[in-house]
C-alpha cells in the first residue's frame, strides 16, 4: 500500500545563479533525473562572472525533489544555486541554497515561503549566546542563512547587459 505523501506531488523553483558551460548537462540531468521527464534549461550569460551562465524553471514532482537536487549538486565547483519546494498537505516546503565558499544551506518553510526556524535552532541559538544580545544576532543570522542570502543576492540582481564582473569575497558565517 502507498502512502499519501509518497503519491503527493510539489511544485517549486530552480534557479541556478551561476554555471560554467562545462556542467550544463549535469545540472539538467540532476533536476531531470528527479522530475522524471526531459530538461533543457534556457541558459543565458550571468553577468557578474565572465564564462558563467544562470538559468531559471519552475519544477513539478514527488515530495523530495528539491532535496534530491541540491543533493545531487552539493558541491560542484562555481555553481551556485537555490532550489525551493512548496509546502503540500502532507508535507513541510523547503530551502536549499548553494555557493562554492559556503557548501549548502537548507530551512523549511511555511505556506507563503517565509523561513520558519525549528524550536531547537531557536534554543540553540540562546545557548550558544550565554547572554550576550550581539552573539544571539549573529546566530539567528546563521540559522536563517544570511551567509548564503548575501552571497547570492548580487546573482539575483544582476541584469543582462551588467558590464561589472563580479569579485567574490571569501565570506564568514559568524
Amino acid at each position: 500500500m502507498t502512502s499519501i505523501a509518497a503519491r503527493a506531488t510539489a511544485s517549486g523553483l530552480f534557479i541556478v545563479h551561476s554555471c560554467p558551460r562545462a556542467v550544463f548537462s549535469h545540472v539538467e540531468w540532476a533536476l531531470a533525473s528527479r522530475v522524471g521527464t526531459v530538461v533543457k534549461l534556457d541558459w543565458s550569460p550571468q553577468p557578474l562572472l565572465a564564462d558563467s551562465f544562470r538559468a531559471e524553471i519552475e519544477w513539478r514532482g514527488p515530495i523530495g525533489t528539491a532535496a534530491a537536487v541540491a543533493s545531487s549538486l552539493f558541491g560542484w565547483e562555481q555553481l551556485r544555486f537555490e532550489i525551493t519546494e512548496d509546502q503540500t498537505a502532507v508535507s513541510d516546503g523547503g530551502r536549499w541554497m548553494h555557493t562554492p565558499s559556503l557548501g549548502i544551506f537548507h530551512m523549511q518553510t511555511d505556506a507563503a515561503g517565509n523561513g520558519v526556524l525549528a524550536e531547537d535552532a531557536v534554543r540553540a541559538a540562546i545557548t550558544a549566546a550565554a547572554g550576550d544580545a550581539d552573539r544571539l544576532a549573529r546566530e539567528l543570522r546563521l540559522a536563517l542563512g544570511d551567509a548564503w542570502d548575501d552571497e547570492l543576492e548580487p546573482f539575483r540582481q544582476a541584469e543582462p547587459g551588467d558590464a561589472t564582473i563580479f569579485a567574490l569575497p571569501r565570506l564568514g558565517v559568524g
